[in-house]
């Protein structure tokens, strides 16, 4: 087994980011659902895109779904989520981490009555903020069928 060929061929240089925890959440509904764009698809060149999802004491969290391009991880942070692993829905608890392959049925939810919180890792990176900004801002509430479909399938959500 060896390292993947090198991506960068020079002495070094100046190019880490980052986001303090003080920072205002990037998305944000009432009551009290937000997301932290940690590192986006485009920040990473399409390695990856990390998100810090917390949820507000409400249920909340998308049905069973998968993705045909990307994988999709979870690291709980606080509270209790509930994942759907392809079988059924698993508590999952602070320090709990579940990886999802490409194809593979998942999902997420609070129903515990208290905030949570969850770190969302996507691989390869993938253009999720204006999915999320879509569903956050209520956009599929006034998408017809058809269009509802396009924007899932542009956004490679499959639901079951």
């Amino acid at each position: 087994m060896s390292y993947p060929a090198p991506q960068y061929d020079g002495p070094g240089e100046r190019s880490a980011f980052g986001r303090v925890s003080s920072d205002p959440p990037d998305l944000g509904t009432p009551p009290g659902n937000t997301v932290d764009y940690l590192a986006t698809h485009a920040a990473t060149d399409g390695a990856f895109g990390l998100y810090r999802w917390n949820f507000g004491p409400h249920v909340s969290g998308p049905d069973p779904h998968f993705h045909k391009t990307v994988s999709e991880s979870f690291y709980i942070l606080s509270g209790t989520v509930l994942i759907h692993d392809g079988d059924g829905w698993k508590p999952q608890a602070p320090g709990d981490f579940v990886h999802v392959p490409p194809g593979g049925i998942h999902g997420f939810k609070n129903e515990s009555g208290e905030p949570a919180s969850m770190l969302l890792l996507f691989t390869p990176g993938a253009p999720r903020e204006e999915y999320f900004e879509t569903l956050f801002a209520g956009g599929t509430a006034t998408m017809t069928e058809e269009e509802k479909a396009a924007f899932f399938l542009r956004h490679d959500n499959y639901w079951l």
